[in-house]
């Protein structure tokens, strides 16, 4: 008898990862594409990119013989919409899926990436950024995410903003040029102009030209140079890993069991940057007793936890070390 097979979407605003596996743990198939978030995109675009994913990891795969998917997606009551539900079914029934799908939030696909445990809090920084409980595989509380406009403190949007405030008080007179200045003007304009209004309105048009989340582009170069020992940088740093932990210390706090794991996710935590280092040093500090953890592949996290929703599902602990750590 053939055995069934899962997917695992991990459908960002920036690009899409599907994965198809066994319940032994092999990774049968996979797919990438751009952006398929339809709280990003248009919806018909958004899908189309979705659809490319799918095609990728589902190519040589009858598609008859996956029995369970789980999509990761931040924002995922946009699939509650009538319309919008049904362009992703269409989608759906096109590439040839038959089975039921779940839509969950991606905090607890990133969460599942990182650890088996069904409980846990999760702290995620790439471009925005949001601190939650997980409990049993659901999210609880919630810390900030509220998006560039009225939060995501301490993200790769939030540094990148920093940056360019910084550069724009240099240029109106206010303070000393340091490492960081010239650098980012370099990278926004091409050269370092003479300070002044002109140059002041020539950073805002050059940052206005682009969607406001592109500031993330940035953070790599925040990074860098404070890395590099510049103070400048090296504030805005610190002004970051203390609003990530204040998220995080939200939704654990006294009512959580000290040893309850917390992951760590996003591209300013899972890679070694400055503030992945004094994140997990303030962790340790803070939660000496939790094991904390680095979400690995979403898309592998989402087919596992497609893998516990069937009915005789296979040992958790054990289907998450090969199919999930081993990514």
């Amino acid at each position: 008898m053939t055995r069934p097979l899962v997917l695992g979407l991990d459908i960002g605003g920036t690009s899409s990862r599907v994965l198809l596996a066994d319940l032994d743990g092999r990774r049968i198939g996979s797919g990438t594409a751009p952006g398929g978030n339809p709280t990003a995109h248009e919806a018909s675009k958004a899908f189309d990119a979705v659809e490319q994913a799918l095609r990728g990891a589902l190519a040589g795969t009858d598609p008859a013989l996956v029995t369970a998917a789980v999509v990761g997606m931040a924002g995922v009551g946009r699939l509650a919409d009538p319309t919008v539900r049904g362009q992703f079914e269409a989608m759906w029934h096109r590439v040839g899926l038959r089975c039921a799908y779940q839509a969950i939030p991606d905090a607890v696909v990133a969460f599942a990436a990182g650890t088996p445990a069904p409980d846990g809090s999760l702290l995620l920084a790439g471009t925005g950024a949001i601190a939650a409980e997980i409990r049993n595989h659901r999210l609880g509380r919630i810390a900030d995410g509220h998006g560039w406009l009225l939060g995501d403190l301490g993200s790769g949007f939030w540094l990148g903003r920093e940056a360019v405030r910084t550069a724009l008080s240099h240029l109106d007179g206010w303070t000393t040029v340091s490492l960081l200045v010239p650098r980012l003007l370099g990278e926004l304009l091409g050269g370092v102009p003479d300070p002044g209004r002109d140059a002041v309105i020539a950073v805002v048009n050059a940052v206005r030209r682009d969607s406001p989340v592109a500031l993330a582009r940035f953070a790599p170069l925040v990074c860098q140079t404070a890395a590099d020992g510049d103070p400048v940088a090296q504030d805005i740093i610190e002004r970051a890993v203390g609003h990530l932990l204040d998220a995080a210390g939200r939704v654990r706090d006294s009512t959580t069991p000290p040893d309850r794991p917390l992951v760590l996710a996003g591209s300013l935590l899972v890679v070694n940057t400055p503030v992945s280092v004094a994140v997990r040093a303030g962790a340790a500090q803070h939660w000496p007793d939790a094991e904390v953890t680095l979400a690995s592949d979403g898309a592998a996290g989402a087919a596992w936890l497609a893998a516990l929703s069937l009915p005789d599902p296979p040992p958790g602990a054990r289907l998450h070390s090969w199919l999930v750590s081993s990514g």
